[in-house]
């Protein structure tokens, strides 16, 4: 067997559902689509910040080759029944089961060490170089996989597997060593646009981008005020946002139980809202702290379950949420907290008018002040 097809093998081995070989040439065709997008102020922030660097892999690792692309495969639906005992959030499956950065790293990891040990001598084994990254890294992981024939790229610039549909993490890895390249899997939504009509904040443009701005997986992870024109669209989702996977015709009937440690327990992954609200920093790390959803902390969270109670309505929380609105010592909680009761108390408006009106006159924070003005007008 040539050295790619023992790669190969060794891949299915490892756990690795999909691997493909893309060429290490620039991503030229992205360019006038990066520089638009930051332009028109639609990332998120959270991408690598220099665009040339994402483009032309030579900027960031000497004379590479080829570029090996991975994908796993996630599951879609959970193995235990989700309790009806209380309002729950919810996690996007994404962030369901260990991180998948580091499930990721770790397959890569061993895919490195395969390949050093299948080198002819220790000179050659000296001089191969590898660079394996994850979504923290400078390449589009969507635009090397469709190079690679993992999939195609999808209107909702997911990448969309055969096998798998859009459910799958992807992972590469740069290197110096040449390789026959794997041909690129054509584009293959036609004219269906489910996913961007299914997009409750028309966050999709129609052509794989998006104004990231928009996305409520995006808002869900920011860590000030929601804006509110989001807030009731995200419903009960604490993190994340599955919709435009959830409407794809690719993804039906999609459900896969490959990996043991990427099934969600349902305590962690639909937790229960109301003791989220007064988490201490270790129960947090304890319950959550595994989860790719955890990497931006506690507040933006605790945040998104006071708006999942009242969006569910769940007037019983208000107490719970009335001491966040008083004592919390973060505005943002304080002030979405507010927002709440103004959401909730209305069959006893009085009461929480009153409640309200206290905060009020002790609330120095701004945006804290504008959300109780907001539940204020609510509840008048």
């Amino acid at each position: 067997m040539s050295l790619k097809e023992r790669i190969i093998a060794e891949s299915q081995r490892l756990g690795i559902d999909k691997i493909g070989f893309a060429s290490a040439e620039p991503f030229t065709e992205l360019e006038a689509s990066l520089r638009e997008q930051k332009a028109r102020g639609y990332t998120s922030g959270f991408e690598h910040p220099v665009i040339e660097e994402r483009i032309y892999p030579e900027k960031t690792f000497e004379q590479p080759k080829t570029i090996i692309s991975i994908a796993l495969a996630y599951p879609t639906k959970a193995r235990e029944t989700v309790p009806k005992d209380e309002k729950r959030g919810m996690f996007a499956r994404a962030s369901w089961g260990i991180d998948y950065h580091d499930i990721l790293r770790d397959r890569l990891n061993r895919l490195i060490d395969f390949i050093q040990t299948e080198a002819k001598t220790r000179q050659e084994s000296e001089n191969w170089r590898f660079a394996p990254q994850v979504d923290t890294g400078e390449l589009l992981d969507v635009s090397v996989a469709q190079r690679a024939g993992l999939g195609f790229i999808g209107r909702n610039g997911l990448l969309i597997t055969e096998e798998f549909g859009s459910f799958v993490y992807l992972g590469e890895i740069i290197t110096n060593i040449e390789f026959e390249v794997d041909d690129p899997i054509p584009f293959g939504c036609g004219d269906c646009m489910r996913c961007i009509n299914g997009c409750p904040t028309k966050a999709l443009l129609g052509d794989g981008r998006m104004n990231a701005q928009r996305c409520l997986s995006y808002q869900t992870q920011t860590k000030g005020m929601m804006p509110d024109e989001y807030r009731k669209k995200m419903r009960n989702v604490i993190y994340g946002c599955d919709i435009c996977q959830l409407v794809c015709p690719y993804n039906q009937g999609k459900d896969v139980h490959f990996h043991e440690e990427m099934e969600p327990e349902i305590d962690t992954v639909y937790p229960k809202l109301k003791p989220m609200l007064q988490l201490s920093n270790k129960e947090f790390n304890k319950q959550f702290g595994h989860l790719a959803g955890s990497w931006r902390g506690k507040k933006p969270l605790q945040r998104n379950a006071i708006i999942a109670l009242a969006n569910l309505g769940d007037r019983s929380a208000l107490s719970e949420i009335f001491q966040v609105a008083k004592d919390d010592v973060r505005p943002v909680l304080r002030g979405t907290a507010a927002w709440a009761i103004g959401r909730l108390g209305k069959k006893e408006a009085e009461k929480w008018l009153a409640s309200l009106q206290e905060l009020k006159e002790q609330e120095q924070d701004e945006a804290a002040l504008l959300e109780i003005e907001k539940a204020l007008e609510m509840l008048e």
